[in-house]
C-alpha cells in the first residue's frame, strides 16, 4: 500500500462530497449522528457551497491509496466565518477544513498522512501554528484522534442547535 499526497482543487469537489458521505454513513452505522447528522452531506446545500468555497479559495490536498481517492483536507489561513466569534490566535495561522476520509480506507494512515502534510507545508510557509477544529461530543473519539496527531485543546464553543465543538493547536 503506497500513500501519495496531490493537490486537489474544484474538479476534485464530487470526491470530496462522497468522502464526507462516507464518513457520514460510517457515523449513522456506529450510532454517532450528533457530528452530521443522518442524511448525505452532498444533499446539503449549505454544505456544497462550503466545500465549493473552500476548494476556490484554500490550499486542497487529497491521499491516495495506491491511486485511489482516500482522504482529503483543506488548509487556509482561518477558521472562516462560522468561527468569527472565537478569539484570535494573535499570529499568522493555517487552519484545516474538511478533513474527511472514504471510510473504505479507514485505518491505513492517509488522515494522519494528510495532517502530517498539512504541518509541513504551515511550517514551510514560515508559520509556525496550525489549527483546527472537530465535534467534541459523543465519545470524544475525534478530539483524541487529532491529539494522537499532535494537537493540544485549546477553545471550546458551542455551534449552532448547541453542537459542541474543540478548537485544537499545533506547533509546528
Amino acid at each position: 500500500m503506497t500513500i501519495t499526497i496531490r493537490e486537489g482543487g474544484p474538479d476534485d469537489i464530487p470526491v470530496i462530497l462522497g468522502m464526507l458521505d462516507s464518513c457520514v454513513e460510517w457515523l449513522v452505522s456506529q450510532g454517532r449522528t450528533g457530528q452530521w447528522g443522518t442524511k448525505p452531506l452532498s444533499e446539503s446545500a449549505r454544505t456544497v457551497e462550503s466545500v465549493t468555497r473552500s476548494t476556490s479559495g484554500g490550499e486542497v490536498f487529497v491521499a491516495e491509496v495506491d491511486g485511489a481517492p482516500a482522504a482529503t483536507l483543506t488548509l487556509a489561513d482561518s477558521p472562516g466565518p462560522s468561527l468569527a466569534h472565537l478569539p484570535s490566535p494573535g499570529e499568522p495561522e493555517r487552519y484545516i477544513h474538511w478533513l474527511a476520509s472514504d471510510r473504505r480506507f479507514k485505518g491505513h494512515g492517509a488522515g494522519g498522512a494528510l495532517l502530517a502534510h498539512a504541518a509541513e507545508v504551515t511550517r514551510r510557509a514560515g508559520i509556525s501554528l496550525l489549527r483546527v477544529d472537530c465535534y467534541a461530543g459523543d465519545d470524544g473519539k475525534l478530539v483524541r484522534y487529532y491529539e494522537s496527531h499532535g494537537f493540544v485543546r485549546t477553545e471550546t464553543y458551542r455551534g449552532t442547535n448547541d453542537w459542541p465543538g474543540q478548537v485544537l493547536a499545533r506547533r509546528v
